[in-house]
């Protein structure tokens, strides 16, 4: 199974949908809440070349964007290779 890491805040709608997908995919990932944490969003930050907006999504380190990529990239087939499915 590959990583996922996703960084995301509370109360998040596109959060919230990008994590709904993953899950209904089965795929375990992790979670870092931004909203409190500067250094976090400071990684995420550099991690996105700069995104600042969430959710910014990583698979197997790879920047795959936020939610609306993600999606984009499972309307195109191309996401469940990258999660081995």
């Amino acid at each position: 199974m590959p990583k996922v890491e996703i960084y995301t805040t509370p109360f998040c709608g596109f959060c919230l949908s990008a994590k709904r997908l993953l899950k209904k995919k089965g795929v375990d990932f992790t979670e870092y809440n931004v909203m409190t944490k500067p250094d976090l969003r400071r990684e995420m930050m550099q991690r996105a070349n700069g995104g600042h907006t969430v959710p910014q999504i990583f698979i197997d380190g790879t920047h795959v964007g936020g939610c609306d990529e993600l999606y984009a990239l499972d309307r195109s087939g191309k996401l469940d290779p990258m999660l081995g499915a």
